[in-house]
């Protein structure tokens, strides 16, 4: 035995585990082992130059996206904030105010453009129609009440303010100078449905004939201020979207009556 002041000379091993309350044994950085696994089996850690050439050059749109992103972040964190004394600042405003001085100056050209328009409105109508009634094809149809609905409750959760400068007409749709959501446009959004429509049954001449007048119509609005240049910008995403929903709603159904069908014969 040693003695009571001599030191002991027996060296323990050090012991390289413990023993939590559960009596569960977990190495000492066992944690810290797998996490700097996990950090060099990680994609970027093999990339290489060759790898950053391939993106740039073969993926160059989400690189666009990538500068938009960080020229955008610093527009926004240096952005003067619009008072809210002030009307809502609006590019499309901006770039279509000679427009809107030629429209204001002139009553009978405003109605005849908002006319033209209502023709336009009257033939997105009557293909949506046609494709469900007369060829059997739901989906357009399907997706124009898809988007008219999500509108209505967007257009009413935000009711924005009508621009100061609105130039209405009697002969624009709604006709009558009626109260409308701002939020978003219909007027596009049922051109892009009638597009995309048109499109996948290889009707691209009419197809680019309606992307032309959807245009049009565009800028019309914004002369007149009859939407800002978001509600044109959403609607064309909403066509797309609505469109996209319709399609997987007609897929869902097909498959649902395919599963039954598949049940009654077994």
């Amino acid at each position: 035995m040693n003695g009571a002041g001599k030191p002991s000379s027996v060296k323990r091993r050090a012991n390289n585990h413990t023993t939590p309350a559960n009596g569960v044994k977990v190495a000492n950085g066992a944690m810290a082992k797998t996490a700097s696994t996990h950090f060099s089996d990680a994609s970027f850690m093999k990339w290489t130059v060759a790898d950053a050439v391939h993106v740039a050059t073969h993926h160059w749109i989400p690189c666009l996206f990538a500068l938009g992103l960080l020229f955008f972040m610093g527009v926004e964190y240096t952005l003067f904030m619009v008072p809210p004394s002030s009307p809502p600042f609006d590019l499309g405003f901006i770039a279509t105010r000679h427009l809107h001085a030629i429209l204001e100056s002139s009553p009978d050209l405003n109605t005849l453009l908002a006319a033209l328009n209502t023709v336009f409105v009257g033939m997105q109508t009557t293909y949506i129609l046609w494709t469900w009634l007369i060829e059997g094809r739901p989906r357009a149809t399907i997706s124009t009440l898809f988007m008219f609905t999500c509108r209505g409750i967007l257009g009413y959760s935000t009711q924005l303010p009508l621009p100061q400068e609105f130039l209405g007409s009697g002969a624009d749709f709604p006709v009558g100078n009626v109260s409308f959501f701002l939020f978003f446009s219909g007027h596009v959004a049922g051109s892009v449905i009638a597009s995309l429509d048109m499109r996948r049954m290889q009707r691209k001449e009419l197809a680019w004939t309606f992307d032309v007048l959807n245009v049009l119509q565009a800028v019309r609005l914004l002369g007149t201020r009859g939407h800002y240049t978001i509600d044109l910008a959403v609607g064309v995403g909403a066509g797309i979207l609505f469109d996209s929903l319709a399609g997987k709603y007609e897929d869902s159904k097909r498959k649902g009556a395919a599963l039954t069908t598949k049940h009654d014969f077994s």
